[in-house]
């Protein structure tokens, strides 16, 4: 049953221009973020589905309607997949085929239902890079990024939703998704303080430091106000000889606006298929999810409009 809209966020910028470099050779053809994950069929019918488009339907069913793809060179395969294809439903009129018939069917609907925009990042500069190239398509309102390779499943609470309601009622103009990890080193780090109604203030963020100073590390969901467009504009280029979105929101703490930060709760499951062991869990994880008799998981909907 759908459940009333929890926030006006109708806007997300999707970087998914990465080369995939450490997945090869997999993704030599394939991009990253088209790699399938398992989803709920029935009891009997496991089915699996594209990183990517599990991602654009949990936020379409969190109520987004306008979607910016950041796309390089050889990721044709994912404007092909969000082309929908009504005739190959057509050619699988096949009862044993019923389930899949019926996701594809669903996926064309928020696709027909959806604004989609295609954005070209010819060469990979960084993550914070892929978000500014939006700048001049997202609207005045907030809006939300999320990577492309990366998801979170949550219980009935919602990531998507508490990052939203937490940005609206703090007044933040950046709200980051945290998680505790026994080795930071190789995500952006907050330092926070002042919990509130689940929420954070974030003092400091370093990019992939060498010696963290918390173990809280970023994940690639975060909301935002247009005010990380002018950060971007004016930031350097850092770790890894690009623009880093960690790089932005120091930019903004520093400048006096405020960042706040929730942390993923333990029933909040992290899906990334960034590398062969992080995509490894993330098919455990998801066969786990799609076999089990009563559903951990509840995507939460906020109305479709």
């Amino acid at each position: 049953m759908s459940r009333p809209s929890l926030t006006k966020i109708r806007s997300v910028i999707i970087p998914a221009a990465g080369l995939g470099t450490r997945l090869l050779s997999a993704t030599k053809e394939q991009p990253k973020e088209m790699l399938p994950i398992f989803v709920e069929g029935d009891q009997e019918t496991l089915c699996l589905k594209p990183m990517l488009q599990q991602i654009f339907e949990q936020l379409f069913d969190h109520g987004v309607r306008n979607f910016y793809f950041i796309v390089g060179r050889e990721k044709r395969a994912i404007e092909d997949h969000f082309t929908p294809d009504r005739e190959l439903i057509k050619k699988l009129n096949n009862p044993n085929r019923r389930i899949q018939m019926k996701q594809l069917a669903d996926f064309y609907d928020r696709i027909d239902a959806a604004t989609i925009v295609w954005v070209n990042q010819p060469v990979p500069k960084g993550f914070g890079d892929a978000v500014l190239r939006a700048e001049n398509l997202v609207d005045d309102g907030s809006f939300i990024v999320n990577a492309g390779d990366t998801c979170v499943l949550s219980g009935d609470s919602g990531l998507i939703a508490r990052l939203a309601r937490a940005h609206s009622r703090d007044g933040a103009d950046a709200t980051l998704s945290l998680r505790v990890v026994s080795d930071p080193r190789q995500y952006g780090v907050a330092e926070v303080s002042g919990k509130s109604q689940g929420s954070f203030r974030v003092r400091a963020v370093v990019e992939k430091p060498k010696r963290p100073r918390s173990s809280l590390a970023i994940m690639p969901l975060y909301v935002f106000t247009q005010k990380i467009f002018e950060a971007l504009r004016v930031t350097k280029i850092g770790t890894g000889r690009e623009l880093q979105l960690t790089d932005a929101i120091q930019k903004l703490i520093d400048t006096g606006y405020r960042v706040q930060a929730v942390k993923l709760k333990a029933d909040d499951i992290r899906l990334d298929v960034g590398t062969p062991e992080t995509y490894w869990q993330a098919l455990k994880a998801t066969h786990r999810y799609a076999c089990m008799p009563q559903r951990l998981f509840r995507i939460p909907r906020m109305g479709r409009s």
